[in-house]
């Protein structure tokens, strides 16, 4: 960290902000602020100018792309450095290199590099087969989710990947934690929650799994059954397919009553 001026944080799940010394950096015209969400995303790695380009404009950038992207990185150094105090350090964040530009993971702190950490950690603990580890972990990771990433920030073809990217681990993560709740006896607790999942994605069955285990656990069995009696009408309606093996399982052993206490742990 700079002793002198600290770090810029930077938030990107949900509105993005930048803050330095306690004041918003965060500039108000859209291509600078693509620019800033992009460079701050991958913190710490270089940023082609092709992919910059592709970003900014897509496939009919300007004749002037090269000089228009230079003085958006200039007015972007510009701002940081005038809430610094300090052009130079600025020169230091927003690093000019050979391929394209580069945010100093030095001098930047993103709530993306640590969700990441938190992620990787909490997978890490899953695989030893620790489920209170798990649970912390991941619920740490996505509680640093504040709406839809990068919500307010025009988004090229790079950051509408970018965000799917995102998303999906976002929903690794959840699925995760959740599962690990259900290893932790916590299926009380989980059962508004999980209604709501699978209200809001009606085609994923590991949400649809969780809730007939919360279900049956909390002695709903017939309620468990019938959520996959409902997985199983909308995968045909809107799918044309069968619940996954997944799914089969635990309706079976719901069935037969023979639902392992580690079942949602292990069963993927």
């Amino acid at each position: 960290m700079d002793e002198e001026h600290g770090n810029v944080t930077l938030r990107l799940l949900g509105p993005v902000s930048a803050h330095l010394l306690g004041k918003p950096v965060m500039p108000s015209a859209p291509k600078q602020r693509q620019l800033l969400a992009l460079l701050a995303l991958h913190a710490g790695r270089v940023v082609t100018t092709q992919t910059l380009v592709e970003e900014l404009w897509g496939d009919e950038p300007p004749r002037s792309f090269a000089t228009t992207l230079q003085t958006y990185v200039l007015q972007l150094r510009a701002r940081l450095g005038a809430a610094a105090g300090d052009r130079e350090w600025a020169r230091r964040l927003l690093e000019t290199k050979y391929a394209g530009y580069q945010f100093n993971a030095l001098l930047c702190d993103t709530d993306v590099a640590e969700f990441q950490l938190l992620v990787r950690s909490g997978r890490r603990a899953a695989e030893a087969g620790d489920p209170a580890a798990t649970a912390e972990l991941l619920g740490g990771a996505l509680a640093l989710w504040h709406g839809p990433a990068m919500v307010d920030v025009p988004a090229g073809r790079v950051l509408r990947a970018e965000v799917a990217a995102l998303e999906e681990t976002r929903l690794g993560a959840l699925e995760r934690r959740i599962d690990a709740d259900l290893a932790l006896r916590r299926h009380a607790d989980l059962l508004e929650e999980l209604t709501m999942l699978v209200e809001r994605n009606p085609m994923n069955e590991n949400f649809r799994a969780q809730l007939m285990t919360a279900l049956y656990r909390s002695g709903r069995a017939g309620y468990a059954l019938e959520a996959f009696r409902q997985a199983r009408s909308v995968l045909r309606e809107e799918l044309g397919v069968e619940p996954g093996p997944r799914l089969r399982r635990l309706h079976q052993a719901i069935l037969t009553g023979d639902l392992d206490a580690e079942s949602a742990w292990l069963a993927s």
